[in-house]
């Protein structure tokens, strides 16, 4: 949903819509800042950054050293300043560097001051697999980040959404970890609204009404979570696909809302199954909703494995077959 009244569009892939709401976002408030390494000159590894340090100059679009925890140290003490720091970590494989910054000062800045002082900073990331890219270029740890009090958790699976959310996150006044699922960067354009857009935090998005199962996922799952539900509805298996976007905090209400509606469910995520997401959501489910529950929930998910190397990617992600499969067990349990 945009928060705008204005109906004029451009053509975007979900890059080219991290890069106009960066821009965007800069034009209309001053202390927006971008950091991170090549994100200046060069326009940043995928080239989410390219242009901005011509337009905006290098006091605010600032190369850095290889140095992730420094990254985000310094955009702390930015945050702390008054000034809306976008740093940007190249692959959240090198994010872990950068962890206790994260966890340690950033998340706990408002609680530590007692309201005094906030964090308003945006940790961007590129995260997932399916790029055949070398170890530590593909990790999908968002439930690190999930667990950790005092930290919103953004991830868009649109271009429109992109924009909309990290415009959002950018005004929260709160750490935001906003993960780009790189592998559909430029998988598909999409209209996305010009000049402000802005989606709320914390609510999700219906990408396919149905009455037979729930279907929750996020991020680069959802483009095989939707061939799945498509390839099943030619069945007459019909999925109700609930795109996320926002890992913390969770809509509960959407989650709930669906699934006391069909009575079955199943969860789609890349990351590791231990202590995934899909656990999570499978425990809400069970509070909340424990009398509507008709079968067991299905977690369609990597697995408790580094991601491996080229030659097994296809595997260890979850594709539009091993959905069906996962859905299927759901729909046919009696």
């Amino acid at each position: 949903m945009s928060t705008d009244t204005q109906t004029e569009t451009q053509n975007l892939t979900l890059v080219q819509a991290v890069r106009d709401g960066l821009r965007t976002e800069m034009q209309r408030d001053g202390d927006v800042i971008v950091l991170g390494e090549d994100v200046g000159k060069n326009g940043g590894v995928f080239r989410a950054t390219e242009g901005l340090y011509e337009e905006f100059g290098d006091d605010r679009v600032i190369d850095t050293p290889l140095a992730e925890s420094g990254i985000v140290g310094t955009s702390i003490g930015m945050a702390a300043y008054g000034l809306r720091p976008v740093p940007e970590i190249q692959f959240m494989g090198f994010i872990y560097p950068a962890f206790d910054q994260i966890i340690s000062h950033a998340a706990r800045l408002r609680t530590r001051t007692r309201g005094r002082f906030t964090c308003p900073m945006v940790v961007r990331a590129p995260y997932g697999g399916g790029i055949r890219a070398p170890e530590h270029h593909s990790e999908s740890k968002e439930a690190f980040f999930v667990h950790e009090p005092g930290l919103k958790v953004v991830i868009p699976s649109t271009p429109a959404d992109t924009k909309g959310l990290l415009a959002s996150a950018i005004r929260d006044p709160d750490p935001v970890i906003f993960l780009e699922p790189k592998l559909i960067y430029r998988a598909f354009r999409e209209d996305v609204p010009t000049g402000e857009h802005t989606v709320p935090l914390g609510e999700a998005a219906v990408r396919r009404e149905g009455s037979d199962v729930s279907v929750y996922t996020w991020g680069a799952m959802t483009r095989p979570t939707m061939e799945a539900a498509e390839n099943l509805a030619a069945e007459g298996v019909e999925c109700e696909v609930i795109d996320l976007r926002t890992l913390s905090p969770l809509d509960r209400e959407t989650i709930v809302d669906s699934f006391e509606k069909t009575g079955r469910a199943a969860v789609v995520h890349e990351a590791p199954r231990t202590g995934g997401l899909g656990g999570e959501i499978t425990a809400i489910l069970q509070e909340e909703s424990l009398l509507y529950q008709e079968a067991p929930i299905e977690r369609i998910t990597g697995f408790d494995t580094p991601v491996p190397l080229y030659a097994l990617e296809d595997y260890y992600l979850p594709s539009p077959t091993r959905i069906e499969d996962g859905i299927r067990e759901v729909v046919d349990f009696r």
